[in-house]
């Protein structure tokens, strides 16, 4: 099927049919590993008693997690390119180019202060009186998000590090950028007519689904910058890596935080820099984005890599 036939299906028929797998998968793992883990644990919940459960109940665990994410982004992408026959669903243009990769890191790390205060502003957002019985349950999310996020985050074994980056970085990393900016997109894309009205709705989407509404803007902005990679790139793993590196400097740096005897609180205080620290973020920040865009449309241009 080519990229014309796609144009002309209904849009919101694939999207119909991409959320649906994904719940047929989700309640395929859910009741093969929740009732496997009761037949083998008994009825405990794992994840808030990780830290001290015994090792084959958290190796249970981390392949719950593992599995889990593989079911709820990977396969629903894969299914619906297969069902599509699509081989541009998932763009691979100039795979090879370092460069790519590299701007999108050196952003991540040039923008990290400034989203740091915008995570801290986040934090401390308050609503109206009126709003009351919603900022309670939106706090109840985040405290139980919380709760298991430390749960598996804050380890001192190397073994758990490890597992930590394959089901925090690794799987989630290529699962929700081939689900969000790759299948997800492509449909947001031919619904709103607009590539970049479709990068905005698909992060708002991104953002809510993790249920932490008190980190939400600052994931909202990763979704678009993820979302403009894709489209700039035309390559969909510069946001797969770029994912995997955000995600993978947080789970190290609780290793690091745990190893030091610090708390899972102390690792989500936010850093407090000089004005003249978000000003330069924000500076090099426009620089290294406008550098990138001018590089990328000039590979779309000439139709190869610039060197």
């Amino acid at each position: 099927m080519n990229t014309s036939n796609m144009q002309q299906r209904n849009p919101w028929t694939d999207l119909f049919f991409l959320i649906m797998v994904m719940f047929v998968c989700v309640f395929a793992v859910s009741l093969i590993f929740v009732g496997m883990g009761y037949i083998l644990f008994g009825n405990i919940d794992f994840f808030t008693d990780l830290p001290t459960a015994g090792q084959a109940q958290n190796y249970y665990t981390y392949m719950v997690l593992g599995v889990s994410s593989a079911a709820t982004f990977i396969a629903p992408a894969y299914i619906f390119q297969r069902r599509n026959n699509e081989k541009d669903l998932f763009l691979r243009q100039n795979l090879t180019d370092w460069k790519t990769y590299a701007f999108s890191i050196l952003f991540l790390v040039a923008f990290a202060p400034c989203m740091s205060l915008i995570a801290d502003w986040n934090a401390q957002m308050q609503f109206s009186e009126s709003w009351n019985d919603l900022q309670e349950w939106m706090r109840i999310k985040e405290d139980e998000m919380a709760v298991l996020t430390e749960s598996i985050v804050m380890t001192t074994a190397w073994d758990k590090l490890l597992l930590n980056i394959v089901v925090i970085a690794v799987l989630p990393g290529i699962g929700e950028e081939l689900f969000f900016r790759g299948a997800l997109q492509q449909i947001g894309t031919r619904i709103f007519k607009n590539e970049y009205i479709a990068v905005w709705v698909v992060a708002i989407i991104f953002s809510a689904i993790h249920l932490q509404f008190y980190g939400f803007f600052p994931r909202l902005l990763l979704g678009v910058f993820f979302g403009y990679l894709v489209i700039w790139t035309r390559n969909i793993w510069t946001a797969v890596i770029a994912h995997f590196v955000n995600n993978s400097m947080v789970v190290i740096l609780a290793f690091y935080y745990a190893t030091q005897g610090k708390s899972y609180a102390e690792l989500m205080e936010s850093d407090s820099y000089p004005i003249i620290v978000y000003l330069g973020s924000f500076v090099f920040s426009i620089i290294i984005a406008f550098i990138f865009y001018q590089y990328t449309t000039r590979i779309k241009l000439y139709g190869k890599r610039v060197d």
